[in-house]
């Protein structure tokens, strides 16, 4: 009988940058067990029970919420079961009940043709995180913010929203905009930033990128409060999933922009990267940007070429003359017919993988890590919104946003502008937030990298920016009942009952959120109002509430599944 593969074997398989980008969304185990025969299930089944108990599942899952799925893999096959052998990931993965494709459902499946598979499984294990029930109040998060010494905090648009720039997928962001133009023929507005969409029509997404181009604005009071944090020593590091580099001008150094900015923009043929200024008056008017390099290259190219042709035409006859024509137009065509060298903003688009930076980053900062805010940010574009399940469970997780999310447990919600929310917090705090700067942004009109002159366009928005929509005096929170105690709702003192709806929720452990905060969502969202209902309704199952999920999420423990039972 052959040896399993050593462990330096799988080693290199089992690396943060071969781990945290998978899409744990590839994978179906419901349609799996329902593919199978029923013999062939309960053979599974049975092959599950004989493994191991459920005690040890248990363990195994402790293990993997807290150290993680790159230490947990590592630590897994690094140690051998009773007979000396190497652990089986089959064995893992039944016990879970999960049930691998059918090109990998050999029981001599080796190891290493499975692990690419079980890092997909496992991340959905990751997924269902539970609420450490010991936070809820306000005076917690508050708490929380005073003892904590490493803060990760990962920021999404919301946090950039009062700057003047769109988010992307509110009823008034940029896709909504977008399908409400009509101006393109898209199957999803989300193909404006799909790289393969890009290749072939780059002029599309350069019609609109003005819009998302940060200019000229100045950092908004979330900024600001993330470079307090920095400021006081206790800011891990920002994650933050924007592209306008509003943190960077706010102060904060210890940034980490998981997709990409405009800072800098690359060639996609040659991948000459240049300072993102130098492309910026093509964005303003709405021009696609073609590498110089690749140009000038293309051009001698086809010169030279033409030149053999027109020497090898010598002596040869008007009719030969005449085919050799042709094939001079389609050596001119080698380049892709057009201009060659599409210049993109390093923006990380669909298609597209994040830099390694990320990966190797979140490795090292899940080991020091003691509290995690999430802040502006619907927690819907994978992998950065997977940040959460990939740092230990035990580690308490705040989240801040105008509204709540369904497919994650965060232990403490506090929902909002959340502009208004951080200044609440500094002043219970009795922090003090850096003043809004004035623009300092770069661009190709700035002569020798100087900011740009300071007028009354600038003093606008820096006396904007110095404003909340809801200051602490005038502000008040409204708190759920029973299973929804953590979720927190900052709102004006005095505004109508309608517009303060009640945070009820029955106690239920797969509820997601109340019917008052689904018409929270409405409102906020511009939508038309509707009376808010002072009782309960039944709610919601988290796989109902939020798309992008399916139906085996729901559940938070792990349940073996049981034989079938057979008709007569």
């Amino acid at each position: 009988m052959s040896s399993p593969p050593p462990i330096s074997a799988l080693a290199p398989e089992i690396t943060p940058a071969e781990t945290y980008q998978i899409d744990s969304d590839d994978y179906d185990s419901d349609q799996e067990r329902d593919d199978l025969e029923d013999d062939e299930y309960d053979k599974l089944v049975e092959e599950a029970e004989n493994g191991y108990s459920d005690e040890e599942m248990k363990q195994f899952t402790n293990q993997l919420k807290e150290s993680g799925l790159v230490n947990f893999l590592r630590d897994y096959l690094l140690k051998h079961d009773n007979e000396g052998q190497m652990r089986s990931l089959r064995k893992l993965l039944l016990g879970y009940g999960i049930i691998p494709p059918i090109s990998l459902r050999n029981p001599a499946t080796p190891n290493l043709q499975l692990l690419s598979f079980a890092k997909v499984a496992l991340s959905r294990i990751l997924r269902r995180r539970e609420r450490l029930t010991n936070l809820s109040t306000l005076d917690d998060a508050i708490d929380l913010f005073k003892k904590s010494k490493k803060i990760i905090v990962l920021s999404g648009a919301g946090i950039s929203t009062s700057c003047g720039i769109p988010d992307f997928r509110s009823s008034t962001g940029l896709y909504a905009n977008l399908q409400n133009e009509g101006k393109y023929d898209l199957d999803d507005p989300q193909q404006m930033f799909d790289i393969r969409y890009f290749r072939e029509k780059p002029e599309v997404f350069y019609s609109f990128a003005k819009q998302i181009y940060p200019s000229n604005f100045v950092p908004s009071p979330c900024h600001r409060w993330i470079k307090s944090l920095e400021d006081r020593g206790i800011l891990l590091r920002n994650y933050t999933q924007n592209i306008d580099t509003l943190e960077s001008l706010a102060g904060v150094e210890k940034v980490l922009q998981c997709h990409g900015s405009f800072k800098t923009a690359s060639c996609l043929r040659c991948k000459t990267r240049s300072p993102g200024q130098s492309i910026e008056p093509h964005i303003m008017s709405q021009q696609v940007p073609y590498c110089g390099i690749c140009r000038k290259q293309r051009d001698e190219e086809i010169a030279r070429k033409k030149a053999l042709k027109e020497a090898s035409k010598k002596g040869k006859g008007k009719a030969k003359a005449q085919w050799d024509d042709e094939d001079d137009e389609s050596e001119e065509d080698e380049w892709g017919g057009g201009e060659p060298g599409i210049i993109k903003p390093d923006i990380t688009f669909f298609g597209q993988a994040l830099d390694s930076e990320f990966d190797e980053s979140l490795f090292k900062d899940r080991e020091e890590v003691d509290l995690l805010v999430i802040i502006g940010t619907s927690l819907k574009v994978a992998p950065v919104s997977e940040v959460l399940t990939h740092i230990p469970h035990s580690v308490p997780q705040i989240y801040i946003n105008l509204t709540p999310v369904h497919h994650v447990q965060p232990d403490i919600c506090l929902l909002g502008d959340a502009d208004s929310i951080v200044t609440y917090l500094s002043s219970k705090l009795g922090w003090e937030m850096p003043p809004p700067l004035a623009i300092t942004q770069p661009s190709a009109s700035t002569e020798n990298g100087n900011s740009k002159p300071h007028n009354a366009e600038s003093e606008s928005k820096i006396d904007r920016a110095t404003k909340v929509k809801i200051p602490p005096e005038e502000g008040e929170w409204l708190t759920g009942k029973d299973a929804a105690s953590h979720i927190h709702m900052y709102r004006k003192k005095g505004d109508p009952e309608a517009y303060r709806p009640q945070i009820n929720q029955t106690i239920s452990d797969d509820s997601s959120i109340s019917p008052s905060l689904k018409a929270l969502e409405k409102q906020e969202e511009g939508e038309e109002d509707e009376e808010i209902p002072t009782s309960l309704v039944e709610p919601l199952k988290i796989g109902e509430a939020e798309d992008g999920y399916i139906s085996d999420e729901s559940d938070v423990d792990e349940e073996r599944p049981s034989k079938r039972s057979k008709g007569n």
